[in-house]
Formats: C-alpha cells, structure tokens, sequence
C-alpha cells in the first residue's frame, strides 16, 4: 500500500526539536567543550567533514524522491512552471536581501552589532536563494495539490539550483558587502547538490531497473526517511554546540532573525498564489507554487553557511533560525490555502 505524503510525527514538530537541539548542543559546547574542538580539526578546504557527511545523509534521500524525467512534462502546462520559476529565481532571492538588510541594518541596527547583522544578511540570503525540494511534497499534500506537477515544479528548481544557486548567492552577498571566495561556494554546491543529485539519479535508475517503479516508490525511499531524521538532528547539534557562546551573549537574536524570516515566507506565498489566481489557475497548481516559493531548502542553506563562515558564525545561526521557524509557518499558510480554495472557482481547466 502506498505511504501517504502527509506530515509526519518528526515534521509536524520539527520546531520542538530544532529548541532541544539548540539546549543540547549548547550544553555539549559549554560542559563537554572537548567534542567541538576534536570535531574543528576535521576540516579540509574550510568544509566541516563531520557536518559533510551529515549533510549528505539529510540531502540523499530528498533528491532520491524527485524524478527529473518529469521535467520533459514542462511544457504541457507552462503557467504554473512560469508562477514558480519566476517567483523563485527572479523574486525570492531580492526580496529576501531587501526584508533582511531593512531588518538588521535599519530596524534592529542598534540591537544588532555591524559584524553580526552582515553574518545574518548572508544566512538570509543562503535561505532566499535555495527553494524548498523534500517538505514541498508534504504541504502539496496537506493542500490537495496536483502531485504529479508539484513533482515537474520542483524536478525543474533543483535543476536550476545547479546553475543558479552559486552566481545569485555570490551578487547578492557581494551587494551587501559580504565577501566570500569563489572556490569554496563552488565546492559547497558540489558537495551539496551535484554529488547527492548524481548519486540519487543513479540509485533511482539502477532500483527501478531491477525492482520497478512501484517498489522505488512505495519500500526503496521510505527507507531513508529515518535517516534524514537523524543526520538533521546531529547536525543541528553539532552546530549550537559551537554557537553556545553567540547565543547566550545574544538570546534576543534569535528572535529578531526571526522576524524578516517569517515575513518573508508570508509575503513570498502571496506572490505566486496571488499571482496563479490572477492568471485563473486551478488551486490544486496554485496552492503548491505559493508553499514551494515560501519554504526553503534549509538543508543546503545550512551546509552552505557551515562552508563558507563556519560552525560558529552567526550566517549558520541565521539559517538554523529558518529551520526554526519554517514547520509553523508553513502550517498556518496551508490552512489559508485550504480556507481560500473558493477564490478559485473560476479556474483554466488548462493550466
């Protein structure tokens, strides 16, 4: 029997164990200091080892559930992948850098210290720059989405993060007077997404090959779903382990990254469910490009930032933030979709 996509026992209360995690790797930084600073000798081109292969271990299974076969499906119905494309890669990113930098530099400046309010910009930016891939399954679902087109929209965003991930994340932080080199964001983006994007395609062909599509499907991925789980957790440990120090100097910080986060995901979910309502788009289309747009592939945007700024920068924290964050927000904008489904009675019968 096939395994329903819906929002499991982890997912719905990821926000409970990001605040544990955050207890317990700050506990382990400050009462067992000798397990961060064994871990910081694993390092090789300023790229964490340990967190490498955590990350991995997150990132495998998402891409395993993404056939990019459907990809040659985008044209059939090109106004969704339009709302979705446009949305992710022309906007989203912007307006990330433009709430962020208003935020911490503007609003907050004098809760914030200069050095502090560029590392978060840069976490912002990390989390604007990498459209959600694994949960998105999981809100079209909870919105009674078009399952097989919310497998083309995100087929095609991961094909895209590929090329643009790296030169959006490089223009974005460079305006903010952010530098980072070049080598380093081009090797996080081949550690994190080509080499997992391979190795799941690979593993996706050599399984249906010889146990067929159903059985990939229904048994071969759901394997991995524990796993995620775990890499996530231990991740997340590890990193507050070294942040013990960020963020009990500064708790209120939390928070205040918090904020252009959220107002954010909000914002970017009217963008394209506004947007696919204004061009008659049926709600099982529209509902998932506006969560797709809203929620982050936080996955990559915390390895990124690990990469590039390191364990104990406040870029890591920032995008940790958004892992804290994400699960309720999501949530609450999943019940508007459901509570609007009316505003589209009129619909294309042809998207």
């Amino acid at each position: 029997m096939e395994k329903k996509p819906g929002i499991g026992f982890f997912e719905k209360y990821l926000t409970l164990w990001v605040a544990l995690c955050i207890i317990v790797g700050i506990a382990v930084g400050q009462w067992i200091p000798a397990i961060p600073q064994t871990l910081s000798r694993f390092e090789y081109a300023h790229v964490s080892i340990p967190v490498a292969l955590l990350i991995w271990v997150m990132i495998y299974p998402m891409m395993l559930k993404v056939d990019f076969q459907s990809v040659k499906n985008v044209g059939r119905r090109p106004r969704g992948i339009i709302v979705t494309g446009v949305t992710n890669w022309l906007i989203k990113p912007f307006t990330m850098f433009g709430i962020a930098y208003f935020f911490f530099y503007i609003v907050f400046r004098q809760l914030i210290p200069a050095d502090l309010a560029k590392d978060y910009l840069a976490g912002a930016v990390l989390l604007g720059a990498a459209p959600c891939t694994a949960m998105v399954f999981v809100w079209s679902y909870l919105t009674r989405g078009d399952a097989a087109y919310t497998l083309v929209q995100v087929a095609l965003n991961d094909l895209i993060i590929l090329v643009a991930f790296a030169p959006i994340v490089a223009f974005l932080l460079g305006v903010g007077g952010v530098t980072i080199p070049w080598d380093t964001l081009l090797l996080s983006v081949v550690l994190f997404v080509v080499i997992p994007l391979a190795a799941a395609i690979l593993t996706r062909i050599y399984v249906v090959r010889r146990r067929g599509i159903g059985y990939f499907n229904e048994v071969f991925v759901h394997r991995f779903d524990s796993y995620t789980t775990l890499g996530l957790l231990l991740t997340l440990i590890i990193l507050f382990s070294f942040q013990g120090e960020t963020i009990l100097r500064n708790p209120l910080h939390i928070l205040l990254i918090a904020v252009p986060l959220v107002l954010q995901t909000v914002f970017i979910f009217f963008v394209a469910y506004g947007w696919a309502r204004s061009w008659h788009l049926p709600h099982d289309i529209a509902a998932p490009a506006g969560m797709i747009g809203a929620s982050n592939f936080f996955e990559l945007a915390v390895a990124v930032a690990i990469s590039l700024f390191g364990l104990q920068s406040g870029a890591a924290l920032a995008t940790v933030v958004g892992v804290l964050v994400e699960v309720p927000v999501m949530l609450m904008l999943v019940r508007i979709a459901n509570s609007t489904r009316g505003w589209f009675r009129n619909a294309d019968i042809n998207p």
